[in-house]
């Protein structure tokens, strides 16, 4: 019991971990602090429905599509609604934009229309995986609002360059649910611990290698052409080749693709 208290001593938190950064947050005021909380309860609520979606009636697509075209899940539905509840409630962005709507959403309330940021999100990214018990995940990306405080979000809002998000991340439910974030300081992942519903830090200023052992790449082969496609080979030697590398260093995972011409 002691081993146990002492473990759970040392425990961070995402709400805790966000209270003691919140210096590192661009013109750190609070709302940011708040808004990634936001995101941290709706990201319980949807794992809370994922792990029971083989024994309540989530599963399966719906007659409706998304703005690509893609035939909704009722996962994708009900993911949205959570990360947009929690987001117009929690008052912290002035508009939000979703993969699910055609629409962006300008957020009328007076403690939205003071809000600094607006957020975009895929809710549920690989909804249909779900059906085989594949990973899924939500995707999302503040910026500060181009528009007036006291105004409504407008679309120039959302119309913005990769280069000046103040946070993005996302959450993977799979054998374990993990939140990764960023604010620019350094990625930081937390995995949600089920006995006590919390996220806990789990990977402090993650980082990628400078070198890995695989190289993730695509094949594609055209039937019926003149000749195979030798480009996907071609930029494989290039890469050992720039690197110094031979086949025993450097593995390669591909998928092929095939296409008619």
């Amino acid at each position: 019991m002691w081993r146990y208290l002492r473990a759970m001593s040392s425990i961070v938190t995402l709400s805790e971990f966000i209270m003691e950064r919140q210096a590192d947050f661009p013109y750190a005021s609070g709302d940011l602090s708040r808004l990634l909380a936001d995101i941290g309860i709706a990201s319980k609520i949807v794992n809370h429905k994922v792990n029971k979606a083989g024994l309540q009636d989530i599963l399966g697509a719906m007659e409706s599509t998304n703005v690509q075209g893609e035939t909704q899940m009722k996962l994708d539905v009900f993911a949205d609604q959570a990360l947009l509840n929690a987001v117009r409630w929690g008052g912290q962005v002035c508009g939000a934009a979703s993969e699910e709507n055609e629409k962006y959403f300008a957020f009328d309330t007076e403690t939205c229309r003071k809000s600094k940021y607006v957020i975009l999100f895929d809710p549920l990214d690989g909804s249909s995986n779900i059906d085989v018990n594949v990973s899924i995940g939500t995707i999302f990306s503040v910026f500060r609002r181009k528009s007036s405080v006291g105004d409504l979000a407008n679309v120039n809002d959302f119309l913005q360059r990769g280069a000046e998000q103040v946070a993005a991340g996302y959450v993977i439910y799979g054998s374990s649910t993990m939140l990764v974030y960023t604010t620019g300081h350094g990625v930081n992942g937390f995995t949600l611990e089920p006995s006590i519903g919390e996220f806990c830090l789990s990977h402090e200023k993650w980082s990628s290698l400078k070198m890995g052992k695989s190289i993730a790449s695509m094949k594609v082969t055209f039937i019926h052409a003149a000749k195979e496609c030798r480009l996907w080979d071609w930029c494989i030697k290039m890469i050992r080749r720039h690197h110094g590398l031979t086949a025993q260093d450097i593995s390669v995972r591909w998928w092929q693709i095939s296409t008619a011409t």
